[in-house]
């Protein structure tokens, strides 16, 4: 279902099947790059082993399959004040839609 702002609402599904977390975007990547960031992150981007995403659309039968990976950076010297140490970065790539027929 899309909410007035224009955003939907996606759903982290686990391998049984439940819904730990949801996550919300204009467009599923968007949400997938959200829940990336909360992988436990690698030292380099170059470590930052794959790992896959399945985010159920609510309101529809699709389920989106992303392949994802995080890691820490050093936070940018011209960035603001606060945001001083490391960041997480993280990356995701589409695999395939599926339909569910729960």
């Amino acid at each position: 279902m899309v909410r007035q702002d224009g955003k939907r609402n996606f759903g982290l599904r686990e391998s049984d099947g439940s819904e730990s977390s949801v996550f919300s975007g204009n467009y599923p990547r968007q949400a997938a790059m959200k829940a990336a960031r909360r992988l436990t992150p690698a030292s380099s981007e170059a470590d930052a082993d794959q790992q896959e995403l399945r985010l159920r659309e609510r309101g529809t039968d699709k389920l989106h399959v992303y392949e994802a990976w995080a890691w820490e950076e050093d936070a940018p010297e011209d960035g603001p004040e606060w945001l001083s140490g490391t960041i997480i970065e993280a990356n995701v790539a589409k695999q395939s839609i599926e339909h569910l027929d729960e």
